[in-house]
C-alpha cells in the first residue's frame, strides 16, 4: 500500500487468490455493508493488523455514506438490477474503496511515524475521492493531476474548493492519459521518489482494488447468487472497476460474465472484439472518466492471461508502448470467456438517458447510462441476474443529464454551494520536470512555514 507501484515499475498483484465457498457467500446475505467489507478483505490483510483494530476501520470507513445499504440495489427491469455507488461523500465509486484507503494510510503512517506525499492522476472522479480521504491528515501531502478542461465543472471544484493546506490541484496541458503517464515516470524516478517518500492512491495502488471487490460480494450476496450464476455491467476506463469483478471471480464468486462497457475511446472493447489494442488520439466525450486508452490495471489481468509470466507482460507492455498489442487466439478466447464488450457513443449515451428516465424516472449520469445499456444488450440468460454498475450520482454531470431529459439534477446539500465556492489550483504543462519542480517547491514551503 504505502509503495503503490512496484520498484520495477510493475504493479502489485496478489501471490495467490483466497477462495470462498459458496456457504460462506450465502453467509454474507443480510450483513451491512462494513461487515462484508471486513470479510473479504480480511485474507488480504494477513499479520499486518490485527482483527480487532482492521475491523474498527472499516466500520469507521462506512459510517460516511449517506444511504443505510451504503451500495443499494434498485430493479430497472426483470432481473436487471442497478447497484448505486454513488453515496459516499464525493458521490463517486471511488469513495468505496478511497475512504478505506485513507483511514489505512492514517493508521499505518501514525504507527510507524512516517509521513507520505502522494501524487495521484484523474480523469474526474479519483481525485476529488483522493483528496476527500487525504484531506487534512497530518502526515500526508496530496498532488492531484487532471487533464485541463477535460472534467465536468462539479469534478473539478470537487477538487478545487478543498482549502486544506496539504491539499494540491494540478490541471495539465494534456489528457489524462498524458496525467497518468506523468504519475508513472514520478514513481519510476527512483532519486525524485525517496526524496519527497512518494506513494500513490490511483488504481495502480492494490489496496484500491480491495477495496472495490466488495460491492461485487454485496450484490451476489443480497441476489441469493452464491451457487447460481451473476454478471455484472461495469462501465470501464482504466480497467480497474472491472478488474475488481474479476478478482471476485477469482476468489469464487459465481459471475458468468463481466460486460466492458466503453464509450467511443473503445480500445478495450476493441481488443475483445479483434484481439488488437492500438494507441490512437482519445477523444472528448460526455463520460470523461472513461476517456481513456492506456488503461493500467489492464496489466494486471493480462498477468493471469499470460500464466503468470512477468517477462511476457513486459514484453506486451512494451509492444503496446510502441504502437500495439496483439493477443494470441488462446489468450483471446480465454478473455472472451470472461469478459464481453460494448461500446456506446455520446449520441447514443443522451438517449439512453431519456429512455430510462421516460422509463421509470431513473436519472442516470453518463457513466452509468453506458453501463446500463450495457447490461441490456449483453444479458445472454434471462435466468442470471444482471447487475450494472452506477459510478456517479447524476448531478456530477448535470449538463448531459439536463440535455437528455430537461431536468438538471441538484447537488445534495452537503455540496449545495459548491458553485459558489472558491477555486484553488495550477495549471502546469504537460512536462515532467516542471510536475517534479512544484511537488519540490511545495513541500518546501511547507518545511519552512
Amino acid at each position: 500500500m504505502l509503495t503503490g507501484l512496484a520498484r520495477d515499475g510493475g504493479l502489485y498483484v496478489p501471490e495467490s487468490w483466497p477462495r470462498f465457498s459458496a456457504d460462506e457467500i450465502a453467509a454474507l446475505a443480510g450483513l451491512d455493508y462494513a461487515e462484508v467489507a471486513y470479510r473479504v478483505t480480511r485474507p488480504f490483510i494477513g499479520a499486518a493488523l490485527d482483527a480487532g483494530t482492521y475491523r474498527a476501520m472499516v466500520e469507521q470507513t462506512y459510517r460516511v455514506f449517506t444511504h443505510g445499504a451504503v451500495a443499494p440495489l434498485v430493479e430497472l427491469a426483470p432481473n436487471h438490477w442497478l447497484m448505486e455507488l454513488f453515496h459516499g461523500p464525493t458521490l463517486a465509486f471511488k469513495d468505496y474503496a478511497m475512504q478505506l484507503l485513507g483511514n489505512l494510510f492514517n493508521h499505518i503512517l501514525g504507527a510507524r511515524g512516517r509521513r507520505v506525499t502522494i501524487i495521484g492522476a484523474t480523469s474526474g472522479d479519483t481525485g476529488s475521492a483522493a483528496i476527500e480521504a487525504c484531506r487534512g491528515r497530518e502526515a500526508i501531502d496530496i498532488f492531484i493531476l487532471f487533464p485541463h478542461g477535460r472534467v465536468s465543472d462539479v469534478q473539478r471544484r470537487q477538487m478545487t474548493t478543498v482549502d486544506d493546506s496539504n491539499v494540491h490541484a494540478i490541471a495539465i496541458d494534456g489528457t489524462f492519459d498524458d496525467c497518468q503517464a506523468l504519475l508513472k515516470d514520478m514513481f519510476n524516478d527512483p532519486n525524485f521518489r525517496d526524496e519527497v517518500a512518494m506513494s500513490g492512491v490511483n488504481s495502480i495502488n492494490w489496496a484500491r482494488i480491495l477495496g472495490q471487490i466488495v460491492y461485487y460480494f454485496v450484490a451476489a450476496a443480497a441476489l441469493g447468487c452464491w451457487e447460481r450464476k451473476i454478471a455484472f455491467a461495469v462501465p470501464t476506463g482504466n480497467f480497474g472497476n472491472i478488474y475488481a469483478g474479476y478478482a471476485a471471480r477469482e476468489m469464487g464468486l459465481p459471475i458468468s460474465h463481466l460486460v466492458l462497457a466503453t464509450n467511443a475511446n473503445d480500445i478495450l472493447s476493441n481488443l475483445l472484439a479483434t484481439g488488437t489494442m492500438t494507441q490512437g488520439p482519445v477523444h472528448a466525450s460526455l463520460s470523461p472518466s472513461m476517456d481513456i486508452l492506456v488503461a493500467s490495471n489492464f496489466e494486471r489481468y493480462l498477468f493471469d492471461l499470460l500464466d503468470r509470466d512477468g517477462a511476457a507482460v513486459a514484453q506486451q507492455m512494451t509492444a503496446f508502448q510502441d504502437g500495439e498489442l496483439a493477443l494470441s487466439q488462446d489468450a483471446l478466447g480465454a478473455a472472451r470467456d470472461v469478459f464481453a464488450g460494448f461500446r456506446m457513443d455520446d449520441a447514443g449515451t443522451l438517449e439512453e438517458i431519456g429512455r430510462r428516465y421516460e422509463a421509470s424516472g431513473q436519472l442516470l449520469d453518463p457513466h452509468s447510462a453506458i453501463g446500463v445499456a450495457a447490461g441490456a444488450a449483453k444479458r445472454f440468460e434471462a435466468s442470471v441476474p444482471m447487475v450494472s454498475l452506477a459510478t456517479a450520482h447524476p448531478a456530477k454531470f448535470p449538463d448531459a443529464v439536463e440535455q437528455a431529459t430537461g431536468i438538471r439534477p441538484p447537488l445534495p446539500a452537503h455540496m449545495a454551494d459548491l458553485m459558489e465556492r472558491t477555486e484553488r489550483f495550477d495549471v502546469l504543462a504537460n512536462d515532467l520536470a516542471a510536475v517534479q519542480g512544484f511537488v519540490r517547491d511545495r513541500l518546501a514551503e511547507k518545511e519552512v512555514a
